[in-house]
């Protein structure tokens, strides 16, 4: 089947739902996007801090198909103007590619912003070379994200963020919502969430998504991307196994009611699973992103 699109703001059409290789090994990474794009997705999700890149690339032409969504992330201790454009450089070496169809920043560092301003600014000039196709950011909170507005020309695209029922951020989704910026999720079926703090356990065993799953006939993380497209988001699941990369793709043919997206809205904890954005620094990960 051909895949639903959302277009950015832009004007760019990319896929309506992604396929993620984080944490996914690189020597795992051939087979599980071949898999991806056998099943139909056309969208790959990477990153240079993922350190797949190569992979992803190798196995998009391996797959023969000229026509997959590729986006990747500028880790941050490339941020910085000059920095930022030779990650792109990196990057796109990696990848086999001469054009990146999404390009953004991975983090927002708050202590070094005059940084982060540069990379996104590096961006623009990327974009206005017609090197990439759509900017964006992720992980920006609204602080973030208002003085990058402030000091920038070009309203990011998308903003990659944690959304799963469990952890919504609903003010974060209605500031972008405003802005034009596409809302993506990363963990949209909550696979980072576990007990702490007297917070939920899996999503997968939520008893409301339950209910929910066996009235449609079926699963829950099929229901949870399913409340991402519903409500306007772009989910990118992550799977390296091969009936689960089906099962995750296999949302366009049902639909949930209006009471079923109300019930799972109301599973928000308020409660992060991921590292707080606000504590990001340059030495976060202590990540380095190699030349080849």
């Amino acid at each position: 089947m051909s895949v639903p699109t959302i277009k950015l703001n832009n004007g760019v059409e990319m896929p309506a739902i992604g396929f993620g290789v984080f944490q996914t090994p690189p020597d795992e990474t051939i087979a599980a996007v071949g898999t991806a794009l056998d099943v139909g997705y056309r969208h790959v999700d990477t990153a240079a801090a993922y350190g797949n890149e190569r992979e992803v690339g190798e196995a998009i032409r391996r797959s023969g198909r000229d026509d997959v969504f590729v986006e990747t992330k500028i880790w941050i201790v490339d941020y910085g103007y000059d920095e930022t454009l030779h990650a792109f450089d990196k990057s796109a070496g990696k990848l086999g590619v001469e054009q990146i169809d999404l390009l953004i920043l991975h983090q927002a560092v708050p202590s070094e912003f005059e940084r982060t301003i540069g990379a996104y600014q590096a961006l623009e000039k990327l974009l206005a070379d017609g090197k990439v196709r759509a900017i964006g950011v992720s992980n920006f909170m609204p602080p973030h994200l208002d003085r990058l507005l402030a000091e920038t020309g070009v309203v990011p695209a998308v903003n990659q963020l944690e959304i799963h029922p469990y952890f919504q951020q609903s003010d974060l989704l209605a500031y972008d919502n405003e802005r034009g910026i596409l809302n993506q999720a990363w963990s949209p079926i909550g696979g980072i969430t576990f007990y702490r703090g007297g917070s939920k356990g899996s999503t997968l065993e939520d008893p409301t998504i339950l209910e929910i799953a066996a009235a449609h006939r079926r699963t829950p993380a099929q229901v949870m991307l399913r409340w991402h497209l519903q409500e306007g988001r772009q989910p990118i699941p992550k799977s390296v196994t091969p009936a689960r990369i089906a099962e995750n793709f296999a949302v366009f043919d049902f639909e949930l009611t209006s009471e079923q997206l109300a019930a799972i809205d109301a599973l928000d904890t308020g409660i992060r699973g991921g590292p707080a954005p606000e504590t990001i620094t340059r030495g976060f990960g202590g990540i380095e992103i190699p030349e080849a």
